[in-house]
């Protein structure tokens, strides 16, 4: 067996790299709760209205965030987003050398029910563009922890 070809195809499954790669994951998942929060807020809502707007693709001008319900929601999502972001980091700094595979399970079942939600809710609410942006979001938090880490 090739030695060199493991350590380079290994190294981004081991209990290390997963690890840090839970921190990946907490920032991409938490970094949307402070551009929700500012929704909530007309001085400072425009980067969560961008944010919309492109992921509702075109870019367009068409999302508005001047109702108080969607400065309401959006409060809701950046507390949720935050909190979920914090909870993955804990996950990775005080219990993933306890339970490893467990941690990675959970985090793993978390993004992908937010995917398939997200993705499902983008698409019947006729923003089918999100749940291609959604893909990317995907891709990154999940990055090598579709699979288990080796020994």
């Amino acid at each position: 067996m090739n030695t060199a070809s493991n350590n380079t195809s290994g190294g981004f499954r081991t209990h290390r790299f997963h690890k840090f790669w839970l921190k990946i994951t907490a920032i991409i998942v938490g970094s949307f709760g402070p551009i929700f929060f500012l929704g909530t807020m007309e001085a400072t809502l425009e980067p969560a209205r961008l944010t919309l707007d492109i992921l509702s693709w075109p870019i367009d001008g068409a999302t508005t965030y001047s109702s108080p319900d969607i400065r309401f929601l959006s409060a809701l999502t950046g507390g949720f987003l935050l909190g979920w972001g914090v909870t993955i980091w804990i996950l990775s700094t005080r219990v993933y050398d306890l339970a490893p595979e467990g941690v990675r399970r959970a985090v793993l079942t978390g993004v992908l029910s937010w995917f398939f939600l997200d993705s499902a809710g983008s698409i019947a609410s006729g923003n089918a563009s999100n749940a291609f942006f959604n893909i990317l979001v995907l891709l990154l938090a999940v990055g090598p922890l579709w699979r288990p880490a080796r020994g």
